[in-house]
């Protein structure tokens, strides 16, 4: 009897009863189970810190190498049987608890440097460019859900916001790794082409700061970037770029929102979509909160960066371990053209609102 596909033998269970099930089986499982994959999420995560000492390579973050020597692995060898569950364990509770972690990065006195016109800028951006994304997307027949990441991904901050996103949204691995190569192809073509832009521009440190904080996709990316324009433009990038960051909540809680109300429309048992709010997003307020109130020693702070990050890589290793590059080209060219244009209009919007501003 030929074997029948998980997907096609459960056709009537939803992808929140799938994810469920895979939450109650990982903890019906001994503890013991998950150590082979954790351990190999955690070695693809190290290497990849590690290859970024090798020159032409720092400026990418240690959480891209890691998807892209995931997805080698998978796609040339195999996922072991054996670290399923551990690569699963990565993929949800590692990556949420990471997310939490990230808000011990940003203080409200960060948003309050960038200021109410900076703001303005910010999260008009983020707005326009998610509504742009998305309604692109529909007209050029992307994915919904695809659509959705990417989106994120370019509104808000990359990698993080598309994994973050996909909590809510349910996407496929592939769709979530097609999602991640958008945002770093076009996020790593900014990071190069816009300090040749600046003078071309007639902008200043602080307006360039904020156009390219407020406008490409990786946290490690606008570093890179801003400091081409000098300590100034550096710095007000990297505090625009954390307040951005800081959206990642309420646009979490938006979608979540929205895919409650999908779920009910389209009489889905209410069970699947009872809980509006995810809770590590929760938890990322309250860091943020907890870092707003109490001083962290900058020695401490840089530690909680780099466990954060390699949480981060772990989570990213995994999807690589679990996305087919044969389904990704199945895909074909359209969700591409969607990261381009969602980058080009990000680029242009946010440069639009910085000269509106000024």
């Amino acid at each position: 009897m030929p074997m029948i596909a998980d997907d096609q033998a459960h056709p009537a269970q939803t992808t929140t009863e799938i994810d469920r099930r895979d939450d109650d089986a990982a903890r019906a499982r001994p503890h013991f189970a998950i150590l082979p994959g954790l351990l190999l999420t955690a070695t693809i995560a190290a290497s990849a810190f590690s290859m970024r000492r090798i020159p032409g390579i720092a400026n990418f973050s240690p959480m891209i190498l890691a998807i892209v020597i995931g997805m080698a692995l998978h796609n040339m060898r195999g996922t072991p049987a054996l670290a399923k569950a551990g690569v699963s364990f990565s993929l949800r509770r590692v990556l949420r608890f990471a997310i939490i972690l990230l808000g011990l990065q940003l203080t409200a006195s960060q948003v309050l440097e960038v200021g109410a016109k900076g703001m303005v800028v910010i999260v008009v951006s983020l707005i326009a460019t998610f509504a742009f994304t998305i309604w692109l997307g529909r007209l050029i027949g992307v994915d919904r859900k695809l659509s959705e990441l990417i989106a994120a991904g370019t509104s808000i901050c990359g990698a993080s916001a598309v994994i973050a996103t996909n909590t809510v949204t349910k996407a496929r691995d592939e769709d979530t790794a097609y999602a991640i190569a958008c945002v770093t192809v076009f996020g790593s073509v900014a990071m190069f082409g816009y300090p040749l832009l600046q003078g071309a521009l007639h902008l200043d440190a602080h307006a360039y700061g904020l156009w390219v904080g407020s406008s490409i996709h990786e946290i490690a990316q606008v570093v890179a970037a801003s400091f081409q324009g000098g300590k100034e433009a550096g710095d007000f990038g990297t505090i625009a770029k954390l307040a951005r960051v800081a959206m990642l909540a309420p646009v979490v809680i938006a979608l979540s929102f929205a895919a409650r109300h999908r779920a009910r429309s389209s009489g889905v048992d209410k069970a699947d979509a009872k809980t509006p709010i995810p809770w590590f997003v929760l938890g990322f307020i309250a860091m943020v909160c907890v870092n707003s109130l109490i001083a962290v020693p900058p020695a401490i702070e840089t530690t909680i960066v780099t466990v954060t990050t390699f949480l981060l890589s772990m989570a990213l290793a995994a999807m690589g371990l679990e996305a087919d590059i044969a389904k990704l080209r199945a895909k074909g060219l359209r969700p591409l053209l969607l990261g381009f244009a969602a980058f080009l209009f990000i680029a242009g919007f946010s440069l639009l609102m910085v000269k509106m501003t000024a």
